[in-house]
């Protein structure tokens, strides 16, 4: 690097310092970086370069030595420390911050039996090509690799005990980590105990929880429906998922693991290609993708393979990690303070392109959210043209310091999703002008409203805003909904002949209104018809998620439908209690409330009622009266699910409120049962049972 002054270099080095420690926190405790890895990772190399110059300058906390850390401590990110989100907030007001951060659970806190640390990367051919060199040189020959994707998900160390899943450990700050065994029993395919033979008595596995690209989506559709805002990429998604407070909220993420070091004493292999093959004996999800390889031009050959196929994977790939292959070496040549000398990681350059953003549209969605969207000159990326980018809210907007006739930087999202990472300052013409984000609903002209906790801008008009008014019905009819046989189109059609203007309108449509609709015969009319009237048998729970109600989705819909049991009870819910609803956390109970308290909305449950739509949850069959008068509250992981407990306890007779009371029976817990509950079921001298125990309650 070029020649820098002592004085100057100390300055940039505190600079870097602090920008980076609160990029990682962003990274891994918020899990919404506002930067890209490739622009973190320039950052970090001129960072070590000046540490390099000038050792004596170097922090003793400085992110070149230290593991970025996904344990949330409290503490200002500014010190160096993983801070609270307000904290955080202070330090850099720009932060683009989640509009409803998912609710995370505190979990306990383990040292790693073996450090967890990181690896170094590069983006350059020549530097691989160097380091494998470089290792030959001192190892005296040619050596053999084990070639493997990097995944990008989250970092997990489990621990195996006489073939059983003991405990799940995040990398935390690589020292200690948060146990989120609870959460990781919810992955099908990591097993709770392993099969075959020949497992040592104890040994760790680490590898990465990652979140495959259709369950990414699915998610993403789902938080875009409910007015949430939508992960950045598979990865946040897999990092936030992991840390929620509801395991069965886990569970319905469809996230997944694949396994790649193994740690132990005494181990019986000579090669770690030889220790994963092993391990995919005893049942662990390890990647068949994985090949061992001689010499550096065999390496190369396997990421320029991977560079371009990669594109073609079910899940998301940032790079490839090369390790030596003979464990015995590995063990020789150790670890630096950060990484492991005989391992590295080659990272991917994200396919980039300069286009001009001509305009900026900003389109209303069904919870009356408005998302600034970005209209490109057409340019080619990653094998599609692109032409719109989500610009996702104001912040992000003010972030970049975008403006109207600007050259901007586009990248998909694992090749996938367009979206802006910066602007060319050097190409902005002269006059450009900052876009105006609007204070008016571009589609009715209500005044905009923005919750001091939310990132987005929203219309209030949920009545009167034809454009929400119009998503709300293609939302009710939709297959997981009401399963109604009509689309956007037919809604269009049906709205501006003024047919419909709140859902209930559906159920009293005639044929002869319908054989107006263009393209529309006999047929159709009876078969759309015949759609309405079996949609009356749609379960309560589809029901209230077709309602639509803000931050309200099928889980969360299901949840309070076992919770309440009718629409009546669950209206009739104020907030606090709402909030005490398992699963249920404070801004979903306040949406809920407030929807309820709206007259329009009581008004279209009687009509929506009166048209036959089921607002009471199925009656569950009585199978005993073993749990007669009995309240036992369920906390935890079990081999079924919560809800499927809890039908249990109700078809024996029993009750399953969502707290701990005097009137409690029993605390049936799982594992990882909530501290609190645990601890208030032992000052009540409540007793705790385990699944097991329950069974034979009830006789099973």
């Amino acid at each position: 690097m070029a020649k820098i002054s002592k004085s100057a270099a100390k300055e940039r080095i505190e600079a870097l310092s602090t920008e980076l420690k609160r990029h990682n926190y962003e990274y891994y405790v918020l899990n919404n970086p506002v930067i890209t890895d490739f622009e973190f990772d320039l950052k970090m190399q001129e960072l070590q370069a000046l540490e390099a110059l000038y050792p004596d300058l170097a922090l003793p906390d400085s992110p070149t030595k230290v593991v970025g850390s996904d344990i949330d401590t409290g503490e200002n990110a500014s010190s160096g420390s993983s801070g609270s989100e307000e904290a955080l907030l202070r330090v850099d007001k720009n932060l683009v911050v989640p509009s409803e951060p998912e609710p995370r659970a505190k979990f306990e806190q383990i040292e790693h039996k073996y450090p967890m640390l990181s690896l170094g990367n590069t983006y350059n051919r020549e530097d691989m090509e160097a380091f494998c060199t470089k290792l030959e040189a001192d190892s005296g020959g040619e050596l053999e690799y084990s070639c493997e994707l990097k995944f990008d998900g989250v970092a997990i160390c489990l621990t195996y005990i006489d073939g059983r899943l003991k405990q799940a450990v995040t990398r935390g700050d690589g020292v200690k980590g948060d146990n989120v065994i609870a959460n990781v029993l919810t992955i099908k395919s990591i097993p709770q105990q392993l099969k075959g033979t020949g497992w040592p008595r104890e040994f760790e596995i680490r590898g990465e929880i990652f979140m495959p690209w259709s369950a990414f989506e699915a998610l993403n559709r789902e938080k875009e429906e409910i007015g949430e805002q939508p992960f950045a990429n598979p990865r946040n998604a897999a990092s936030g998922s992991l840390k929620l407070q509801s395991s069965a909220q886990v569970a319905g993420r469809g996230l997944d693991c694949v396994l790649y070091h193994l740690l132990g004493e005494d181990l019986p292999f000579k090669t770690h290609s030889e220790a994963i093959n092993a391990a995919a004996g005893w049942g662990l999800p390890v990647s068949e993708l994985s090949q061992v390889r001689k010499g550096a031009a065999q390496v190369l050959d396997y990421i320029e393979y991977w560079d371009t196929h990669r594109k073609a994977l079910p899940y998301a790939t940032d790079g490839v990690v090369i390790k030596i292959n003979d464990l015995q070496l590995q063990k020789r040549l150790g670890f630096t303070a950060k990484s492991p000398r005989w391992a590295t990681a080659y990272k991917f350059k994200p396919e980039q392109a300069l286009t001009r953003l001509n305009s900026i549209d900003y389109q209303v969605g069904r919870t009356g959210a408005v998302t600034p969207v970005a209209n490109l000159e057409p340019v080619p990326l990653s094998g599609t043209v692109v032409k719109r980018a989500s610009l996702h809210n104001k912040d992000q907007m003010d972030l970049l310091d975008i403006r109207i006739g600007d050259w901007v930087y586009v990248e998909k999202g694992g090749e996938i999703i367009p979206k802006i990472t910066g602007v060319e300052l050097k190409k902005r013409p002269d006059g450009a002008q900052k876009p105006d984000f609007p204070t008016l609903c571009p589609d009715c002209g209500t005044p905009l409203v923005r919750d001091s906790d939310e990132a987005r801008h929203y219309c209030p008009n949920q009545s009167g805003c034809p454009t929400q008014i119009k998503a709300a019905f293609v939302h009710f009819v939709s297959r997981d909904a009401m399963d109604i046989l009509a689309g956007e189109a037919t809604i269009d059609q049906l709205y501006n002949l003024g047919y419909i203007r709140r859902l209930s309108d559906l159920f009293t449509l005639t044929k002869e209104q319908l054989m107006v609709l263009d393209g529309w015969q006999e047929k159709s009319c009876d078969n759309f018809l015949a759609s309405l009237q079996k949609s009356k048998g749609v379960p309560f729970e589809r029901v209230l998620y077709a309602i639509g109600i803000r931050h309200v989705g099928k889980t969360t819909a299901k949840t309070l439908a076992g919770a309440f049991n009718d629409i009546d009870t669950l209206a009739a819910a104020g907030q606090e209690q709402l909030a005490q609803t398992e699963d249920i956390g404070p801004i979903v109970a306040a949406s809920i409330a407030e929807w309820f308290a709206d007259e329009g909305n009581r008004s279209l449950i009687e009509a929506l009622r009166s048209a036959g739509l089921q607002m009471k949850a199925a009656a569950r069959e009585q199978l005993s009266n073993a749990l007669e008068g009995v309240s036992i509250v369920v906390s935890g992981v079990f081999s079924i699910s919560r809800e499927e407990l809890k039908a249990l306890i109700e078809a024996h007779g029993g009750t399953s409120p969502s707290s701990v009371s005097g009137k409690t029976g029993y605390l049936l817990a799982g594992a990882n049962p909530g501290d609190t509950k645990v601890k208030k079921a032992n000052a009540l001298n409540i007793p705790i049972i385990d699944e097991d125990q329950f069974y034979k309650l009830i006789g099973r």
